[in-house]
């Protein structure tokens, strides 16, 4: 269907074209040019270009570029931008005529990625932010949203951990929905992904090699986002790579950068020394007898200083006429976790062509990625806590060379804590993974309608991944089974058509108006094949299930308007209808509109000639978008999978895979999201000073979230339903200030804060005063947890006893406040104490330049919200001492708790999670032309994670869910980096 699809369109495309008569162009001639910003060379978009005199007229391209058909070789051209000296020019008798203008300030007339088209920022009528290369962060950035990590107000990446490769959890505006993603929908080039896992990697976007980037757009509210409609409630991040610019000559980029990472904090448990005097008050004689003689540091023994490197080459320019971009690049990144390891290769081209006189302009990037990761066992991370640091790590008669808690008759103890070590070098799990995302983008200036362009844009995203985990059977972990090998094998495919025509004309007095009317189809495969389990001598441990191929598809039709009169009334309309064939054929399809609306104030007689304020825009936004990526594929079906090795039936001694049902909702349907958005733009002394201040609702209806449902009514106890509403509002802010300038020193500052709540309007599978959802699992016990989901509240507000002190401050085991004042301790006296999401945050960056010196940093910050310390709670207790056959470490916490047991509801080890992080500080140097040969060299050095200051007891504060297990800790990376440029 896509590919007759996509036949039809270029051939209605380029059919239309050539009907138009020699005789209709003989009428007259025609001239064009480039605008470019004097002084820069950088290429103006969307300046107004007239004949003067008459009401014809044009504007520019994104890449700065015109072309106007004329009658009279007298005719004038009037170049009119917004912040700029409007130039006059006598055509004569020239066809190409390129000008430069003279701009007063630049900040307004930056070029924003938007969605199916740019706009200027002086027309914006959204809330957008917008990082570009010179201000991306800088030093060991292994993923694309490391560049822009404390940059955008209203935007909050929060790391994943420290593995290699490993990313972080974006939130714009915080969260819209309870158990649907909340992830942001990214756009590389055009082409939307899909956010979710890829087999073989530890984040679906590090196959992005963040120096082929060169901007990342931010549509935060509905107004801006409506355009990718049933995909944009959590935002969308617009991806634009590097290219090459015509007429420019052949150049060759070569960076190194190396860089060392260490572990910054470390979990505080009892050394040998408090071990032992911990054992002889807590245990009895014959456990006191297990304690060996040695003095070890579990986590000094699993933890090291790694090493990358990241190398990559580009070459562009433009060769004949065709503007090209080829870039490659190797990384190496070790992990401060032993075993871990990362390597990327990756490789890229761009090719942006015109042809037939600019009528036709071509835009045709693929990028390829190869990775090979080894995987290092994180249960290492929580062994080195937990194990007894008496022990040795080493045994020559051990499990595989390594101490092992063992029984009498040498199995080993399967209660017992790992040897962390022996958990990482005795686990071989690999994985590799091929990616390639490209797409052909063809825009063409249809000559019989002027300012009308048809544009297709044909995009794939297809990864092909495998691996693999070995656990010997000479390993602790792997005895029992005789060694362990699982393989894997996934494939994953994106394919994309887009068509659509774009009217952009400027009726002069009448205003200016761009148009955009679209139809977009969208397919997602993913293949799953399964294979046996098996042991080291070939016998089948868990046998190969059924294959899986889930498929899924979105097609759109989608349209936006956008006016500007007499560049002081700005308004933007969008609409989109999206069909989701992850719903029924009832609930498949949805409408998704947006509004907004824009008065530059500073364009008013009464403003127009002031020297102080010289922007002022006021915005209001209002649209829905909506939420389709839920998970299940179908949840709408009535279907069956396979059962698991817990429920296989028996006859005789095999045991069978038995089909069985599972719950489904036949009327499940969109989460929609309305937002409401207010804002104000401003400038100051002609950019000295800009910023915004927003302030934004967002309500969430026909919430998704998996509740309890009566015995009896479907197929299962737990549902994924649409069960309510969410509200969430916030205010963010964004500053920008040159302190200083001149030839010599610059200096300019940037501050970005917002305020951001969530809180849950109903559930209404759920009685309003009942105490909601249970949810946030955590480690200890079983079936533990320790948030909820209630109506009035947080979502994911922590649930707990409030504990009771003594005099001293410390807690009273088993003490915990009566709420109800009936005597006893039950569920009813649990409280809602605090929630894992910051309600402020906020980013402050610096960039300073002398001479051929610059110094900058980014730091950044979280107020308002707590974590969870799982770690203590499930070993800070003297219960760890009193096993039969092993003994566990403890936190230095259980000295100040005294606790006995494990207190897991108690609210002692709930902490203030607020912070102030050193994101990274860099210094470089630009030695500028060596040795007047057209050698540019510049080095630089970087430490990132510099530093942390929090009071939360814990390795970080900053846990994505707000449950400390056994988190991976982040490094603090150092970097020195070279870039050669000829």
């Amino acid at each position: 269907m896509m590919q007759k699809l996509t036949i039809v369109i270029m051939l209605t495309v380029f059919s239309l074209s050539g009907i138009i008569s020699t005789d209709l162009l003989a009428q007259g001639r025609t001239v064009t040019g480039k605008v470019t910003e004097a002084g820069t060379d950088e290429e103006l978009p969307f300046v107004n270009v007239t004949v003067k005199g008459s009401n014809r007229g044009s504007t520019t391209d994104i890449d700065g570029t015109y072309s106007m058909d004329l009658n009279d070789g007298d005719d004038v051209l009037v170049f009119s931008f917004i912040g700029f000296e409007t130039l006059e020019v006598p055509v004569g008798n020239r066809s190409v005529l390129d000008v430069s203008i003279v701009g007063a300030y630049k900040q307004l007339e930056e070029v924003i990625v938007v969605g199916y088209g740019t706009q200027r920022k002086a027309d914006i009528t959204g809330s957008v932010g917008s990082v570009t290369r010179e201000d991306f962060n800088v030093g060991q950035v292994t993923n694309a949203e490391q560049l822009i990590t404390g940059k955008v107000a209203g935007v909050q990446i929060t790391p994943n951990g420290g593995r290699p490769g490993s990313g972080g959890r974006i939130r714009i505006r915080g969260g819209s929905s309870l158990n649907a993603s909340n992830d942001p929908l990214i756009v590389i080039d055009g082409v939307p992904l899909d956010n979710s896992d890829v087999s073989g990697t530890s984040n679906p976007l590090n196959f992005l090699n963040p120096n082929d980037i060169e901007a990342m757009d931010i549509l935060k509210d509905a107004s801006a986002t409506a355009i990718y409609g049933s995909r944009a409630s959590n935002g969308v991040i617009l991806i634009t790579t590097r290219k090459g610019k015509l007429d420019q000559p052949t150049r060759i980029n070569v960076s190194s950068l190396v860089s060392v990472s260490q572990p910054t904090r470390t979990v505080g448990v009892l050394d040998a020394e408090q071990f032992r005097e911990a054992a002889m008050q807590h245990t009895t004689v014959q456990q006191q007898e297990l304690m060996g003689d040695e003095i070890t540091n579990w986590q000094d023994a699993i933890y090291q200083s790694a090493v990358a490197y990241d190398n990559n080459v580009s070459i562009s320019g433009s060769l004949k006429g065709l503007p090209y971009r080829i870039s490659a690049g190797y990384l190496h990144q070790d992990g401060i976790l032993k075993t871990d390891n990362l390597e990327r290769t990756t490789a890229g081209l761009s090719l942006t062509p015109s042809l037939f006189k600019d009528k036709l302009k071509i835009n045709f990037n693929v990028k390829g990625v190869f990775t090979k990761s080894r995987f290092a066992d994180q249960d290492a991370i929580g062994a080195a806590v937990a194990f007894d640091p008496t022990q040795p790590i080493y045994d020559a008669e051990g499990l595989g060379g390594f101490w092992e808690w063992r029984n009498e008759n040498g199995t080993p103890q399967t209660l017992a804590p790992r040897n962390p070590l022996g958990l990482l070098m005795q686990r071989d799990d690999l994985g590799e993974v091929k990616r390639s995302i490209g797409n052909l983008q063809l825009d063409y200036a249809l000559p019989f309608i002027e300012g009308l362009k048809a544009n297709l844009n044909l995009g794939y995203d297809v990864s092909q991944s495998n691996g693999r985990t070995y656990i010997p059977s000479t390993s602790a972990s792997g005895f029992n089974e005789g060694g362990s090998i699982a393989v894997y094998e996934q494939y994953k495919q994106n394919l994309l058509a887009d068509f659509y025509l774009n009217y952009t004309r400027n009726f002069n007095q009448f205003g200016r108006i761009d148009a955009v009317l679209g139809y977009s189809f969208q397919d997602f495969l993913v293949k799953n094949p399964t294979f046996d389990r098996i042991n080291e001598a070939e016998q089948v441990l868990t046998p190969a299930g059924v294959e899986t191929r889930p498929q899924n598809r979105l097609i759109s039709y989608f349209g936006r308007v956008n006016y500007n009169l007499s560049e002081k009334y700005l308004l933007t309309a969008t609409v989109r209808m999206d069909g989701s064939s992850r719903f029924s054929p009832e609930t498949r399809w949805g409408v998704f509109p947006s509004l907004a609306a824009a008065w530059r104030i500073s364009e008013e007689e009464f403003l127009v000639s002031n020297q102080v304020l010289t922007d002022l825009k006021f915005r209001l936004g209002y649209g829905i978008t909506g939420q389709q990526d839920i998970g299940s594929f179908f949840p709408y079906l009535a279907r069956y999978t396979l059962s698991d090795d817990a429920a296989r039936y028996r006859f005789g001694d095999v045991y069978n895979t038995m089909l069985r049902p599972e719950g489904y909702d036949r009327n499940i349907k969109w989460e929609e999201t309305v937002t409401y958005n207010g804002g104000l733009d401003f400038e100051f002394l002609n950019g000295k000073m800009y910023g915004s201040v927003d302030y934004y609702f967002k309500r969430t209806n026909d919430l998704l979230a998996v509740i309890p449902v009566p015995a009896g009514t479907n197929l299962t106890n737990l549902l994924f339903t649409n069960v309510g509403n969410i509200e969430n509002h916030g205010v963010e802010t964004a500053l920008t200030y040159s302190v200083f300038r001149n030839p010599t020193f610059s200096w300019d500052l940037g501050v970005n804060f917002t305020y951001n709540q969530n809180k849950i309007v109903s559930l209404s599978n759920v009685e309003e005063d009942a105490v909601g959802i249970l949810v946030g699992g955590i480690s200890g016990g079983t079936g533990n947890t320790i948030q909820v989901h209630t109506v009035g509240f947080q979502p994911s507000s922590f649930y707990v006893w409030d504990q009771v002190y003594d005099q001293s401050g410390a807690p009273i085991e088993n003490l915990y406040v009566d709420q109800t004042g009936d005597g006893l301790i039950n569920e009813q006296d649990l409280v809602r104490n605090g929630f894992p999401d910051a309600l402020h945050f906020f980013g402050i960056n610096s960039k300073m330049s002398y001479k051929s010196w610059d110094l900058g940093f980014v730091m950044r910050g979280n107020l308002g919200n707590k974590s969870y310390n799982n770690v203590s709670s499930a070993n800070g207790a003297y219960v760890n001492l009193r096993f039969p056959d092993y003994l566990a470490n403890m936190t230095r916490d259980v000295l100040h708790s005294n606790f006995q047991t494990q207190r897991f509801r108690s609210s002692y080890y709930l902490e203030d999670a607020a912070f102030l992080r050193m994101e990274n500080i860099s210094l470089g140097y630009n030695f500028g032309d060596v040795g007047q040969k057209g050698y540019e060299l510049r080095v630089n050095a970087t430490v990132q994670n510099a530093f942390i200051i929090t009071n939360y007891s814990g390795v970080d504060p900053e846990i994505p869910g707000g449950i400390d297990n056994n988190f991976y800790p982040i490094p603090r990376i150092v970097s020195v980096g070279l870039n050669l440029g000829f």
